[in-house]
């Protein structure tokens, strides 16, 4: 069943299609009279000093781009240096302008090269909105000066009078002038909602105006150089339609403007321009200002790769370990271009000398036959690039194989050597990076996310429209499917967008009858046997959550690991690590992601160890430190340990306190005295916790794990459920229950010491005491939401006034603190995800949402 969240995840992607379809449609009927032969060569009559200044300026320009991401870190106060701060702005731009990246990849630049630098995941988001913050107050700025000093001219390119123009500029300087004043006098903290802005200097909202200035200024600049000598419009109204034109590309949800830009560019211009000549400079300045600088970025990150594999770089790799994370995302998007690349020119025809030429070597069956095969080599590369984001070993070996196949069959088809050089090109970015696919799993088996449907369906829009544009001026009959020889440009086009469909249509199918993912039901005896089998090879005392009862189990396909979940709402939450072999975790967590987005979820894993981070990056997660695990050795306890331990025994002991571990069949007839005092506990405590009386909890522990017991006079007045790792690494408390009407002082200070001295008799090396929230989460746009999961009782914390005096109980045992961290969706996702954990932490319903 198709839900309204489920709707609501396609709306922006389905938006975006609409409107492309909308703005090339608005292109066609503008170069109706125009043929694409003509929009080639003006592109090519570009005089050469108007393409070098195009490039200079575009230098400068991502040179500029680098400021707001200088000004973001100074707003969070994060010391970075600028060589870092100008590589990640460059990266990130250079990707997100050249192909769209974060709609193919679901995944910023920002957070994956920030968090490989140390930042948490909090401040990048800060720094992220503050980023975007800038830009658009420089949108508002430009547009507000440009339509105030210029709005005769931008009013005659609107076909509105003057005096409705005005008032539009001087309302957006009345928003930019009211932000200045705010940065100088107003309160400290702007809310809206659960997010809030902390205000920022005045000195940092100049350089914040300063950048955006000086970037849509060399930015327009590109293209206005670029542009016929003949233009009849003044630098100030171009800049107002180039403003116009941006802002169109990037609301419409289109990959880089693509078709949008243009489509306004061509309505705003004064019709005296040619519209071919328009249309070429057009088409270079996508070449310089969008591509030129993605193959920079792609030849940065290919060059570093293949220099790494011949230890060139080994010195100097510890400045590049965000490498590994942009890897998987640029060859992915590399080979969506090579496939893109091969389906545009099955759309444009052959050039007749080279064919003849050709011809002169091969049969003229074998170009016919190359063309489509060309065809569906692009269309199969652009559907393998989402294994290949993934780490699909099988996508990358199909990838390789269909560029090298692609390259020789554009020589093939055509002899489009400059075609076979970018496929080239594309193979040597890729070839290197083979390390970076570690997964064998099926390519078929991985969802497609909205993201990347609505890429590929752009990439066939864009076949279709380039090919009938290209052909317009051939009629159509039904002899042009049969049609074959050198002049039959439009009938291999009809032949190859057939072959390109048919696969597309099948591959859609094959989704469509899949049946949809939804959460596993609650663990049946046998798989809480089996969970428990694993966990006693398991060290992680945690794992023994898993046999409450109460998470959905994800087992491995050999059995022998798993991995325990929650799903609230859109939001599939694992608690911890997996259990089980380290080689079994990397295919569980990508199995795991696999059917939440199947299902149309959001993948997120809480109170993860540092040791498998790079596990969670890869799968496009950012990673918030949420507090600090205290791990206590107990092999030796001698010095300041035995003095504390004596020292918070002593009082229990006073009173006749005795401590005992009870097993299996020993717990179930005290479960009624169990039972009291527990409702005692709850009573007096209002915990949020489940009740011990609940039959799921009670079962689990009396037939799987040891439950220690405080008594006086032979009444029990504590008790706890003692956790046990495997391998006698870790144990653990969980329900620890004091009775408040016993009048005992110090009965948890004693059940928990005498449970450390129980674990030392038996050989086992920590006591994991509990996990404190982390200090300084109050930072940045999310931090009223954040602080709540922060505050949240963690195990054993609910027995404290707050997390200092946790510290202070923990520090004479000499702990040691290990982070913890929630790895979450970046972006957009990350707000909900968080509530939504929140609402798991807090006990909440465990509402699905199977949309």
């Amino acid at each position: 069943m198709v839900t309204r969240a489920r709707l609501l995840r396609y709306i922006g992607p389905a938006f975006g299609i609409a409107v492309f379809i909308i703005a090339i449609s608005v292109l066609w009927r503008e170069l109706r009279g125009e043929r694409l032969r003509d929009i080639v060569r003006h592109m090519d009559a570009i005089p050469p000093s108007q393409l070098l200044a195009a490039v200079a300026l575009t230098a400068l320009s991502f040179l500029v781009l680098t400021g707001y991401d200088l000004v973001s870190v100074r707003y969070v106060r994060t010391d970075l240096s600028y060589r870092r701060v100008a590589l990640a702005s460059f990266l990130n731009y250079a990707f997100s302008q050249g192909l769209g990246f974060p709609l193919l990849t679901g995944g910023s630049v920002r957070f994956r090269m920030y968090s490989g630098w140390g930042l948490s995941g909090l401040r990048i988001t800060s720094l992220i909105a503050f980023a975007s913050l800038s830009f658009w107050l420089g949108v508002l700025l430009v547009g507000g000066i440009i339509f105030t000093q210029a709005s005769p001219a931008i009013a005659a390119v609107l076909g509105l009078p003057p005096y409705a123009v005005r008032p539009i500029g001087i309302g957006a300087l009345v928003v930019v002038g009211a932000y200045v004043f705010w940065t100088m006098v107003g309160r400290r903290i702007f809310r809206v909602g659960e997010w809030r802005l902390r205000r920022p200097s005045s000195r940092l909202a100049a350089q914040q105006l300063i950048v955006a200035l000086c970037d849509w200024a060399l930015a327009s600049s590109v293209l206005y150089v670029l542009l016929p000598a003949e233009i009849p419009v003044s630098y100030a109204a171009f800049v107002g339609i180039f403003l116009l034109a941006f802002v169109a590309g990037i609301i419409s949800n289109v990959p880089a403007g693509l078709g949008v830009f243009e489509t306004v560019m061509v309505l705003l211009l004064p019709e005296p321009v040619s519209q071919s000549a328009l249309f070429g400079a057009l088409l270079a300045y996508r070449g310089i200002y969008y591509l030129l600088p993605l193959a920079v970025a792609a030849t940065l990150l290919g060059g570093y790769e293949l220099l790494r594999r011949i230890e060139v770089v080994r010195a100097s790799s510890a400045a590049w370990r965000w490498e590994p994370l942009l890897a998987p995302n640029l060859i992915a998007l590399s080979t969506f271009a090579a496939g893109a690349i091969l389906l545009a020119s099955v759309a444009t025809p052959l050039s007749p000398p080279r064919v003849a030429a050709l011809t002169r070597l091969v049969p003229m069956t074998l170009v016919e036959l190359a063309h489509l095969g060309a065809a569906l080599a692009g269309i199969g590369l652009i559907l393998l690039a989402n294994g290949v984001q993934r780490h699909l070993a099988p996508a990358f070996r199909w990838s390789l194989g269909l560029i090298i196949a692609g390259s020789l069959l554009a020589l093939l088809k055509g002899l489009d050597y400059e075609e076979a050089i970018a496929l080239a090109v594309v193979l040597g970015i890729v070839l290197p990076a083979r390390r970076h696919f570690y997964r064998e799993a099926r390519v078929l088996d991985e969802p497609y996310s909205p993201g990347w449907i609505a890429a590929i369906l752009l990439a066939l829009s864009v076949l279709v429209w380039l090919g009938t544009f290209s052909f317009k001026h051939v009629p159509y009959s039904p002899d042009l499917w049969l049609a074959t020889g050198p002049a039959a440009d439009s009938s291999r086009f009809l032949r190859a967008t057939t072959g390109v469909v048919v696969v597309a249509s099948i591959v859609a199918l094959s989704r469509l009858i899949r049946p949809r993912a939804e959460p596993a039901p609650l663990p049946r005896s046998a798989e809480l046997a089996r969970a428990h089998r694993i966990i006693a090879g398991s060290s992680d005392a945690m794992a023994n959550v898993a046999l409450l009862g109460d998470k959905e189990l994800l087992f491995s396909e050999q059995g022998d690991a798993f991995l325990m979940y929650a799903v609230h709402r859109r939001s599939w939450v694992a608690l911890g690590d997996p259990v089980g072999p380290g080689e079994r975790w990397t295919e569980l967590a990508w199995r795991f992601r696999r059917l939440a987005e199947r299902a149309g979820g959001w993948t997120a894993f809480y109170l993860v160890g540092r040791h498998d981070l790079p596990l969670y990056v890869d799968l496009g997660l950012t990673l918030l430190k949420v507090g600090e695990e205290a791990r206590i050795p107990i092999e030796h306890f001698t010095g300041g340990r035995a003095r504390a331990a004596a020292s918070l025994d002593a009082a229990a002991r006073s009173h006749g306190a005795t401590f005992e571990i009870l097993n299996g069949d020993d717990v179930e007839p005290l479960l009624p005295e169990l039972r009291e005092v527990d409702a005692r506990w709850r009573a007096g405590f209002g915990a949020l916790e489940k009740s011990f009386a609940e039959g799921s909890l009670v079962a689990s522990y009396v037939s799987s794990l040891p439950l220690a017991v405080v008594r006086v006079e032979g009444r029990i007045v504590a008790f706890a459920c003692v956790w046990l790792g495997g391998d006698r690494g870790e144990l653990s408390l969980d329900v620890v229950r004091t009775d408040p009407a016993a009048a005992v002082p110090g009965l948890f200070e004693f059940l928990v010491v005498e449970s450390m001295l129980y674990g030392q008799s038996e050989g086992y090396r920590w006591f994991v005491f509990a996990t404190v929230p982390a200090e300084g989460l109050d930072h940045g746009v999310l931090a009223p939401l954040w602080s709540r999961v922060g505050s949240l009782p963690f195990r054993l914390g609910e027995h404290f006034a707050d997390a200092r005096s946790l510290r202070d109980f923990a520090a004479p045992f000499a702990p040691v603190w290990e982070p913890r961290y929630l790895a979450a969706p970046a972006g957009l996702a990350l707000p909900r995800t968080l509530a939504d954990v929140t609402a798991l932490i807090a006990g909440g319903s465990g509402e699905r949402d199977r949309g």
